[in-house]
């Protein structure tokens, strides 16, 4: 398409905007979120699709200041300096075995991703944004959760919030980062590796 750049932010398809309106920034207002914003989230989460109808996800969560601080000192400091304002915090979990037999779910993580996205652009119907993040350190995680290595996959922490506009808040070097991400062009994420002829 004329005037795209590789890697760009503008979509090459007709794409529904709920997508591209979804982004992760890091400047979040500290203000609290009402108790049915924080239960609609894990509604659109509990409707997504899994292997089986599993549904192994579990989200933990913490609202207080004093349980915030908890999930927060898992984080790594980088992340730390942003997240620590932001009124929901959560962890998102996979549960390693189904429940019927006891039997390896390896689609598990695969399912979680979809019950996090369905949580991200719930947040965006809310007026909220969802930031996951991977910079945590894995075994304090489990430690301040108090959840067995043996029964769960700790896949990633979760800040949501309303975004604040100015950003004015965050240290300048985080500042900086406080942009949309761009896309890679569609031919890198999707191939046809059985093209029809002529």
């Amino acid at each position: 398409m004329a005037g795209k750049t590789p890697n760009s932010r503008a979509p090459e398809s007709e794409v529904d905007s709920m997508f591209t309106d979804r982004w992760s920034p890091r400047a979040f207002l500290s203000d609290p979120l009402p108790e049915q914003q924080i239960k609609s989230l894990f509604e659109a989460a509990r409707w997504a699709p899994s292997c089986f109808n599993e549904q192994p996800w579990l989200f933990v969560y913490a609202t207080q200041p004093e349980k915030r601080e908890q999930l927060v000192s898992t984080l790594v400091p980088k992340n730390q300096r942003w997240a620590a304002k932001c009124p929901l915090l959560m962890f998102a979990l996979a549960r390693k075995n189904f429940g019927q037999g006891d039997r390896e779910n390896r689609h598990a993580p695969f399912d979680t991703g979809a019950a996090w996205f369905s949580l991200a652009l719930q947040a965006r119907r809310l007026g909220l944004y969802a930031h996951a993040m991977a910079g945590f350190n894995i075994e304090k995680a489990y430690e301040v959760l108090g959840i067995s290595k043996d029964e769960y996959h700790v896949m990633a922490a979760i800040a949501v919030g309303r975004k604040d506009e100015s950003a004015e808040e965050l240290p300048e070097d985080i500042r900086a980062m406080e942009s949309p991400n761009t896309r890679k062009m569609p031919s890198e994420v999707a191939t046809d590796i059985f093209p029809l002829s002529g």
